[in-house]
């Protein structure tokens, strides 16, 4: 009986904290409606050493209600690139499946991803984890060229 009873308490505390991580969005912070001025980004800064001498683009990208920052990243193809992504509010996530990517990104910390911009195209990322209502609007692009 008490075994069941600390089942049940263990439950409902758990199901406390993931409901917790569902925050729902502030009126203050939430899409005035005004057009959103893009942001973009051309990595063509001086290129470090990625694997085996690729030259590697480090980009730093930022997640927010309901943005990337930037939202337009432009590299060459055959780039080795390496973004560190930080999520500044909520959990978001970080979608870019051209080149199979999906990761979560939890408030505060930064993820990093790497990849070879191995094909020439315009290819699309977005928040892949549900952050309030403008997460469709959550999006950006990868440009290789």
């Amino acid at each position: 009986m008490i075994l069941m009873k600390s089942y049940a308490l263990f439950a409902v505390l758990a199901l406390v904290l993931l409901l917790s991580g569902c925050q729902a969005q502030s009126p203050a912070q939430e899409n005035s409606g005004a057009p959103q001025q893009e942001n973009k980004i051309d990595s063509y800064n001086p290129p470090s050493r990625g694997p085996e001498g690729v030259e590697e683009k480090e980009i730093e990208l930022t997640a927010r209600n309901w943005e990337f920052i930037p939202n337009t990243i432009t590299v060459k193809e055959g780039d080795y690139v390496s973004l560190k992504i930080t999520s500044e509010d909520v959990t978001h996530g970080f979608s870019l499946p051209a080149f199979g990517i999906n990761e979560q990104l939890e408030p505060g910390k930064t993820v990093e991803v790497e990849f070879v911009a191995d094909k020439k195209g315009t290819f699309p990322f977005a928040c892949s984890v549900y952050c309030g209502r403008g997460h469709g609007s959550m999006t950006g692009k990868l440009v290789v060229e």
